[in-house]
């Protein structure tokens, strides 16, 4: 014999709660993915919108665009060390050969650069990141240009004194 599932009647007052209770038993099994996932993604669509700006501010000049892709921080602001620091601590790595962790802080001391609008540092950190690591950065034999594109995207859209 098979069981009949029991139908219980459902007062409408009660129907709030247990709308309730069934999301938050939803929100706890989502995990993490459920309860950081929706920042996350809004911070990927706010990153999207950025870049697309980025390629209006280039315009149809590709290499910049590129050079700037790979490279560029798009809210410098948030990095929580300064370019001297990160130009130490790169080259402090590279003496005790740390090469990819040297990278990295080249890479971030460039990007600072970036924001500074030092053209003379850009090419120098991202000069000492490619013979470190071997990779090809496109800033470097246009870091002039992409300088000034950069200043553009930070006047425009972080509306900050650069």
């Amino acid at each position: 014999m098979k069981d009949k599932p029991l139908k219980l009647p459902i007062v409408n007052s009660s129907l709030k709660s247990i709308g309730r209770k069934v999301e938050a038993k939803e929100e706890q099994s989502l995990g993490l993915r459920g309860r950081f996932g929706r920042k996350e993604e809004k911070a990927h669509v706010e990153a999207v919108a950025r870049l697309d700006e980025l390629r209006q501010i280039c315009g149809n000049d590709d290499v910049t665009y590129e050079a700037l892709y790979q490279v560029m921080f798009l809210d410098p602001r948030k990095i929580q060390v300064s370019m001297k620091d990160a130009a130490q601590n790169a080259e402090k790595l590279a003496k005790e050969k740390s090469l990819s962790r040297a990278r990295v802080w080249f890479d971030i001391a460039g990007g600072l650069a970036l924001y500074e609008g030092d053209t003379k540092k850009v090419a120098e950190y991202f000069s000492e990141a490619e013979k470190i690591s071997g990779l090809k950065y496109p800033i470097v034999k246009n870091a002039e240009k992409a300088v000034t594109k950069a200043h553009e995207y930070y006047e425009k859209y972080l509306k900050a004194n650069v």
